[in-house]
């Protein structure tokens, strides 16, 4: 069995730091040494020497959008999952808004067929409800599926549950986790129908996007969701919160007292309104990046631990999907690149600590979505590791990106830390811009 020390390293792990070696022995993790390591496991494993380096558990992104199937020219499996393990992530979980659509177990069985020959991380599958499939919903295949993923408002695809009775019935009935997106429909329309009278038959600009989909409009759905999942004790993980208005709305509580949970992506802790003028519809998505204070007041609710996860809603477009005002051009961008580079800058900036990056990208994700043995530097858990350099200013440019689509909003960007390895199972997939592309990631395992 092949072996690998991961010598002399910071680890950053449940809470601490501290220097240590991490043998990998096939695809788990066999020991963890804070002291000396024995002469026998030098003189016979694989050493990677990690003196000035951090070592993390792999980043596991909750919300991504391969878009494969259907919508293969904007990205897949292959092309997304090496712009992933670049950048430190180790685990996907994909959603449904796919063509055809993921709303029954026959579609994710495909796309398990079709991650299992191209994905270099580890994946999984939220299933869609619909107001058609709720005994898809109900008879879902829990050790399968990481999620239920409910768009309680319109996003790209059309897949709006807007049945009351089914949505009662999905919070009720759901056997696993519900993920929501939420968005106010109709207070939309009304925002939308204000600013067309406002601009007359004008195009309207890209920074209108956060005042038709404002954080009212959120705030509404939102705790529509949350009193639906405690009338039914819902396990509900709210999904890519953007606004200061809904912190309010969640608690600090440890994470395994907590039914209802929240996400927030890096975009929205990096991003804000004053952003709209410099990259226009590169950071257009739904729900809208919103002004300064909603930005700064995530930023808070991460460091206080109402935020539980950090995601990235990696949704990649071609730039010409980006064409036209801000009714024609589509939302979304690429962004699971730079995610973990993101964060520790963040936290390099004070707004929480690198422990935290850990704990919101990492820990928690595996704990919420009980993830078999991923998402922590333990003994007999997948070695899922990402091997970083802190201090090693890098620009991000066009030529280093790995999307499909061949753009991102972090172009001309510098970030403090460098994806140095990044190993999936115990194998060393990404080295230093460098990928074996031989060995795929593996379907998550739940424990429920």
């Amino acid at each position: 069995m092949k072996s690998i020390l991961i010598h002399k390293v910071k680890i950053i792990n449940e809470g601490n730091s501290f220097k240590g070696s991490v043998l990998i022995e096939g695809d788990k993790i066999s020991k963890i040494f804070k002291d000396e390591v024995p002469a026998n496991i030098l003189k016979n494993a694989e050493i990677v020497d990690g003196e000035d380096k951090w070592l993390l558990p792999g980043v596991i992104d909750t919300h991504v959008h391969f878009r494969e199937p259907g919508l293969t020219q904007k990205g897949d499996f292959e092309s997304e999952s090496r712009a992933a393990v670049a950048g430190g992530v180790t685990s996907i979980m994909d959603m449904p808004n796919t063509n055809p659509q993921t709303t029954s177990m026959k579609e994710i069985d495909n796309k398990i067929a079709l991650a299992e020959k191209k994905c270099l991380t580890n994946f999984s599958f939220y299933l869609g409800a619909t107001n058609e499939n709720i005994e898809e919903v109900v008879n879902v295949d829990k050790t399968k599926v990481c999620g239920i993923k409910v768009f309680v408002g319109a996003s790209t695809g059309n897949m709006r549950v807007d049945n009351p009775a089914i949505l009662e019935r999905i919070f009720k009935e759901s056997p696993i986790l519900v993920a929501t997106h939420n968005e106010d429909e109709a207070m939309i329309q009304e925002n939308l129908a204000k600013v067309k009278a406002e601009l007359g038959d004008q195009p309207i600009p890209i920074s209108y996007h956060e005042v038709i989909r404002n954080s009212d409009a959120c705030y509404k759905s939102t705790s529509k969701v949350i009193d639906l999942a405690k009338k039914y004790g819902t396990k509900l993980h709210v999904l890519h919160l953007t606004t200061a208005k809904e912190m309010a709305l969640f608690n600090k509580k440890p994470l395994a007292e907590k039914q209802i949970t929240a996400e927030t992506c890096v975009g929205y802790l990096w991003f804000d309104d004053r952003d709209y003028e410099r990259l226009g519809a590169k950071i257009k998505c739904n729900p809208s990046i919103k002004k300064e204070k909603s930005r700064v007041n995530l930023l808070k609710a991460v460091e206080e631990n109402i935020i539980d996860t950090i995601a990235t809603d990696h949704a990649p477009h071609l730039l010409s999907d980006k064409e036209g005002d801000c009714l024609q051009a589509a939302s979304g961008y690429p962004s699971i690149q730079h995610s973990l580079q993101m964060m520790l800058e963040l936290a390099k900036k004070g707004n929480f600590s690198r422990e935290q990056v850990v704990e919101k990208m990492c820990h928690n994700p595996a704990k919420l979505f009980n993830i078999e043995k991923r998402g922590f530097i333990r003994k007999g858990f997948f070695a899922d590791l990402v091997l970083v350099e802190p201090n090693n200013p890098t620009k991000v440019t066009k030529e280093s990106l790995q999307y499909k689509c061949g753009w991102s909003p972090m172009e001309g960007e510098t970030l403090n830390y460098k994806i140095c390895k990044t190993f999936v199972n115990g194998e060393l997939v990404y080295d230093d811009g460098k990928f074996n592309t031989e060995k795929k990631g593996k379907l998550l395992v739940f424990n429920r």
